[in-house]
């Protein structure tokens, strides 16, 4: 800020401030590539790829009807009680939850802001391991919080001297990005150690549906008063545009928490379509989210060998998202990211959550279909992105060999010699790729992925020194382009096959 620029009312900390990232940008990258959006494929955001319950006839869930329900009541203000609401999360949730244990939320976003805003004081200290969802820093800088990080691994046997100084720590469970889920046991022994050492133990369980219900740790708010829970039911159900949560926690904390929430903050539609989920029968255990559950680890298993096969490192997973280590690629993060994108195809670039760099993406499990284009995708943006390493290489070699000649043996490759001791590595990526002459010694192969590719592995023509020589006269003098490749084809190649 310059002298001549006039100062803000805001807090001072909050100039510099920066909102989270998200997956889900399905407009933004609409406008940016100029793709339709209906033809953009979101494996950014981790919703439930089943579908909404609203598919299923079986549920007896029909949207149109809850939608004009909900509308009936747009001309008066939703009753803020929301005693309905509360009812039906507690009869979703199970494990002994009465509805005074739970606080209605519009999302996890603000569930996380309302606890923050009740707890969390200017200079406090918040612990959150790394990585995790950004909206926990996020939300609380905004009141100044001061963060303190710690790993995700050192979780279970965190010491009482880092808790004591911490007035909150948030857990994600099972974890965002990385798939990870605690046991119940490992929480009720860091939710006991948390309350021994005043410190809030903010467990956000936003997709423990459709990992484990059983690991879930409602039934363990009730006297403790430093244990608070969040479930958000946009994930569960795939119903983001529709925002709604809810939190739970003891009943005089959950009491304090609902006195302090914005007014109104489901409207009529949310509320009438959020309380109508609740109400299904089975509640958590649905056949509904039953059938996701399955269909989930069908699809993970699939795409988890698919991303294997690439290359690639998944990290096992317990929910409907991969956490991917890319660190032995040759893009990273961001560049892998935007070329998907420009193919229509979102996935998460994690290096905006911390300790990430740019060494992992995170990619949403979605229907076979669709997870065979992702795959797809990633091996027709690898192939473009080689293609483009090797026609820049191919054209930096040809620029000095034009002044010196062959260029010789590349010694400092980790390859060398891959032919033959002695080759010259002028060529090391051919210009006739792919010839398709099995004369060269090239070859049609199975690929990973399914089908033939053309493979140069057994082609050692073009490093061989007469060959490159003849190579050299043409495309050094012509430059290398459709015709001078034609005529190099025939001089260097044809006359020696």
């Amino acid at each position: 800020m310059t002298e001549n620029t006039p100062s803000l009312p805001v807090k001072e900390h909050l100039l510099k401030f920066e909102p989270s990232a998200h997956g889900g940008l399905i407009r933004k990258n609409s406008q940016k590539y100029a793709i339709p959006e209906s033809e953009i494929l979101d494996a950014s955001a981790s919703l439930n790829p089943f579908g909404t319950p609203f598919k299923y006839p079986y549920t007896g869930l029909v949207l149109r009807t809850l939608l004009d329900r909900g509308l009936q009541k747009m001309e008066q203000y939703p009753d803020n009680r929301y005693l309905e609401f509360k009812e039906a999360a507690a009869k979703f949730t199970g494990m002994g939850i009465r509805p005074e244990n739970i606080i209605p939320g519009n999302g996890s976003t603000e569930i996380i802001r309302l606890v923050a805003e009740c707890v969390v004081g200017k200079g406090d200290i918040v612990l959150i391991p790394q990585p995790t969802f950004s909206e926990y820093e996020v939300q609380c800088r905004v009141l100044g919080a001061t963060i303190k990080y710690i790993r995700q691994e050192d979780l279970p046997d965190i010491s009482g001297d880092v808790l004591e100084e911490a007035k909150m720590i948030f857990v994600c469970n099972p974890n965002n990005p990385t798939g990870k889920l605690l046991t119940r046991e490992q929480v009720r022994e860091l939710a006991q150690k948390c309350a021994r050492h005043h410190t809030i133990l903010f467990l956000d369980e936003a997709f423990i549906e459709l990992a484990d219900p059983s690991q879930g740790a409602a039934d363990m708010v009730e006297g403790n008063e430093y244990f608070f829970i969040q479930r958000s039911l946009t994930k569960a159900f795939a119903i983001p545009g529709i925002r709604m949560g809810f939190g739970i926690a003891s009943s005089r904390f959950a009491k304090v928490l609902d006195n302090a929430r914005l007014s109104w903050n489901l409207g009529c539609i949310a509320d009438t379509v959020s309380t109508a989920l609740l109400n299904m029968e089975g509640g958590i255990n649905s056949k509904y989210l039953q059938d996701s559950r399955d269909f989930i680890k069908a699809e993970r298993e699939y795409l988890m060998e698919k991303l294997d096969r690439r290359g690639f490192k998944p990290i096992e997973s317990t929910v409907n998202y991969i956490y991917v280590d890319i660190s032995e690629f040759s893009m990273d993060s961001t560049e892998l990211t935007e070329r998907m994108a420009a193919h229509g195809v979102l996935i998460r670039d994690c290096s905006s959550f911390q300790e990430s760099g740019k060494d992992h993406i995170r990619v949403a499990v979605r229907t076979r279909e669709e997870n065979k284009r992702i795959v797809d995708t990633i091996r027709q943006v690898v192939s473009e992105w080689g293609s483009e390493q090797a026609e820049s290489m191919l054209h930096d070699n040809l620029a000095k060999a034009a002044t010196c000649g062959r260029l010789g043996s590349n010694l400092s490759c980790d390859y060398y010699p891959c032919h033959f001791e002695g080759q010259d590595c002028t060529f090391c990526f051919c210009p006739f790729y792919p010839c398709n002459d099995e004369r060269t010694g090239g070859q049609w192969i199975e690929s990973s992925g399914g089908g033939k590719v053309w493979s140069c592995l057994y082609c050692e023509m073009v490093h061989r020194p007469e060959v490159v020589d003849d190579m050299l006269s043409v495309l050094t003098k012509e430059g290398c382009n459709k015709e001078s490749v034609k005529e190099a084809w025939k001089k260097a190649m044809e006359t020696r096959l």
